[in-house]
């Protein structure tokens, strides 16, 4: 089993990094929001990460890592998962509210939609909760949380997914795109890197869908749009999908029909695109460890609530977290991997 770990060659990721270094390290510490709870009655700090969706692959593993934490550091926390049923941002607002109203010390949340979720964590920071998010970069600089911790640069990572998708399509034909939902925050920059990539090295690609579709990160609407799609572009050539069900979606749908002729790229996890991949219903797979992402979440929550720094080349205790840089609130790793066929053809899949 290998998988591919991406170099940063993107001109947007070395801008980025070359804008931090211009700026400094800065550091995240307790100081940056409310007090620093301190534990529960039996003296353990109470961390709760709230996902996407609950039910899903992608979430699933990223409990893994949340357990994981919580089993190394039982004896300081209480780290636990929870999250909606669907992708109904509401649900969160309404999740977030009752862990705000059983006084834990840190929330983490992955939102579905950024914006409309801020105002509930800005309530939370004000009931003294320290406040972490990931794939919401626009809470950056705000009072609505305390750090923000991503995998790697947002620009990078979509400008992988343009990269494969070029390549698998030869730089000619059509190609449609699908997103969770168009209040993803990630999903939408990944996508717009992607479509820039592709339009400055591929101008002969046409995006058959300049707003994406949305698969609302579920199996059966996505295999549902796969089919719509389909049917709607006879000659579609490539399938773009930031989502690890839009992609396996598309995958089915054109296995059913014993079509290899759509290139599919998406978002995924090795255990999921793995068959794909290897059967030809998928060209390329692009992700990271999403128990790595729980973990780091968590770790950056405790040292907080310690009253500890991170900074500028700490290690949050995972791969692809070893040396983070930080500017103000934002922390970023390093962990983008891709996948290809081949990779897992003795079906070894690390996650």
């Amino acid at each position: 089993m290998k998988i591919k770990h991406t170099r940063r060659s993107v001109a947007a990721a070395t801008i980025g990094i070359a804008a931090l270094a211009a700026a400094g390290c800065t550091t995240v510490g307790a100081g940056d929001g409310g007090d620093a709870g301190s534990g529960d009655d039996d003296g353990k700090y109470r961390i709760v990460t709230v996902s996407k969706v609950e039910g899903i692959t992608w979430f699933q593993r990223m409990s893994e890592g949340v357990d994981m934490f919580n089993d190394e550091y039982s004896d300081e926390v209480e780290a636990y998962q929870t999250g909606p049923d669907s992708g109904d941002p509401a649900q969160q607002v309404q999740i977030v509210e009752d862990l705000i109203a059983q006084q834990v010390d840190a929330i983490i949340v992955v939102p579905n939609d950024v914006l409309g979720i801020a105002p509930v964590l800005e309530r939370a920071r004000e009931a003294g909760i320290i406040v972490g998010v990931t794939e919401a970069t626009q809470l950056v600089g705000t009072d609505s949380i305390d750090y923000d911790v991503e995998a790697f640069y947002n620009a990078e990572f979509g400008a992988g997914f343009g990269q494969q998708l070029t390549e698998a399509m030869n730089c000619e034909g059509e190609y449609a795109t699908s997103v969770g939902l168009l209040t993803s925050e990630s999903h939408m920059e990944w996508l717009a890197a992607a479509n820039e990539y592709i339009a400055e090295n591929c101008p002969d690609m046409v995006n058959v869908s300049p707003t994406p579709y949305e698969n609302e990160n579920d199996d059966q609407v996505s295999r549902d749009l796969a089919e719509e799609i389909l049917s709607a572009y006879p000659d579609l050539g490539g399938y773009l999908a930031t989502t690890p069900s839009g992609g396996s979606g598309m995958a089915s749908a054109l296995r059913d029909k014993g079509r290899q002729d759509v290139q599919v790229v998406a978002l995924t996890l090795p255990s999921v695109a793995g068959p794909d991949l290897e059967e030809g219903y998928m060209f390329a797979g692009q992700g990271w460890d999403p128990a790595g992402w729980g973990w780091a979440l968590n770790d950056v929550a405790l040292r907080m609530l310690k009253g500890e720094d991170v900074t500028t080349g700490t290690d949050l205790g995972w791969p692809g977290y070893e040396e983070v840089v930080v500017d103000g609130q934002l922390i970023i790793g390093n962990d983008i991997q891709q996948y290809y066929p081949g990779d897992f053809a003795d079906g070894d899949y690390p996650f």
